[in-house]
């Protein structure tokens, strides 16, 4: 990712909840090693090193000076890559507070759609395909079934947001949608509500997400946009993907619409593992918890390979709005629709207030990153750490130049 912000690294308090290991400590002891022995595409290579050079002199920073008690501290640049398990958290307290904008006073479904395992190596073949598909066909099998007038009879609202990752690293592609309980009649006349705690059938969007998603790749093969080693074992594996059932999963999330929008926020910027679900590296390999608690050992050279297979392609966009949700229809029908839900103003309560004051930092729409931090922190970058005062000066570092890596040796 281009350009580079300071990070909130430089408080002491912020300090202290950094995690005993880092992915970046693992990408740093074992990467010249892996890098020998393994393919790497130029975006992977991109990735390792922008996670190794994250907050670190080598993206330069700032030091900060105290002119009234002569303390001193240095804070490095973020890389801001969107794989960077340090990096995620101002984008999305960002993100959320944007889409709180266009939050629709409804109830709210999750639905998970969920390629089976025989396509998965297909998948890691043609990444920015497959996972363009996957995202466009989910939608498309629920905006379907929205329009149908047996079943609601009208435009939905989608948010769609792509994963890859199990718990255990393993390549599992997945698309996580938020989709709200009603739709707008083809009219816009009416809001159509679903039920509390039913949205549809579960096989119906199973059987329905199956044969778009299978013509899909049909029709990509077609037309030279899928690689497939052997085209008629490509045809066999269709024909009998058709014949398999497919899962979906479907439930309601807790909470209003704005609680929806945090919900969804933690799935936007997730990342494959975050610092805190690492545990140790040491001879047996990397150790790292899954969210139940299970603790998990892998080799590192096994670690890397399955944390680099969700490396995503170059500007693939991973979360997609669809309906109501979609940008062409921000000020057109999704207005309408918040008209007939009874609510015409676009932003929550607890937002109208900084609504107008653009420079308001709790606006986090508009505030800096440092502004970001000390709401989601309570920490003041702007005061001095050691006395209190305002009396900070910010004088730059420059990037340390590190000389290029050579390619990988032959072994």
């Amino acid at each position: 990712m281009s350009g580079h912000g300071p990070c909130a690294g430089s408080r002491e308090s912020v300090q202290a909840d950094r995690p005993p290991l880092e992915l970046a400590d693992i990408v740093r002891a074992h990467r010249a090693a892996y890098e020998q022995s393994h393919f790497l595409t130029v975006n992977q290579r991109a990735v390792l090193g922008a996670v190794e050079r994250c907050r670190t002199a080598a993206l330069g920073g700032h030091m900060d000076v105290c002119t009234e008690c002569g303390f001193r501290q240095p804070t490095y640049n973020s890389c801001h890559n969107r794989h960077c398990p340090k990096c995620p958290a101002v984008a999305q307290a960002k993100w959320i507070a944007a889409r709180l904008e266009r939050v629709l006073p409804t109830h709210y479904f999750h639905v998970v759609f969920t390629l089976p395992a025989e396509l998965r190596a297909l998948a890691k073949a043609n990444r920015a395909t497959v996972f363009g598909l996957l995202l466009r066909c989910a939608a498309a099998t629920l905006i379907e079934l929205g329009h149908d007038p047996k079943r609601l009879g009208g435009e939905l609202g989608i948010t769609a947001v792509l994963h890859t990752w199990t718990q255990q690293l393993q390549f599992h592609p997945h698309a996580h949608c938020i989709v709200t309980g009603g739709a707008m009649s083809r009219d816009g006349d009416r809001w159509i509500s679903a039920q509390p705690e039913y949205l549809f059938p579960v096989h119906v969007m199973g059987k329905l997400f199956r044969g778009k998603m299978l013509a899909a790749l049909r029709r990509a093969e077609r037309q030279g946009k899928l690689r497939v080693h052997d085209p008629d074992r490509f045809a066999a594996l269709v024909s009998r993907l058709y014949r398999k059932s497919w899962v979906v999963y479907c439930k309601r999330p807790f909470g209003g619409p704005e609680q929806v929008i945090t919900y969804l926020g933690q799935y936007t910027h997730r990342v494959a593992i975050s610092n805190h679900r690492l545990v140790a590296m040491d001879e047996h390999g990397v150790t790292f918890r899954t969210k139940s608690g299970q603790r998990v050992i892998l080799d590192a050279d096994t670690f890397l390979s399955r944390w680099l297979s969700h490396v995503l392609p170059k500007r693939f966009v991973k979360i997609r709005h669809y309906g109501l949700m979609s940008a062409s229809h921000a000020t057109t029908r999704l207005e309408t629709a918040r008209h007939l839900l009874g609510t015409p103003e676009a932003v929550p309560a607890a937002w109208a207030a900084s609504k107008s004051d653009p420079s308001d930092p709790s606006d986090i729409r508009t505030a800096s990153w440092r502004e970001v931090i000390q709401i989601l922190t309570g920490i003041d970058l702007g005061s001095c750490p050691a006395c209190g005062s305002r009396a900070l000066e910010r004088r730059p570092l420059p990037r340390l130049i590190i000389e290029p890596r050579g390619p990988p040796k032959a072994a």
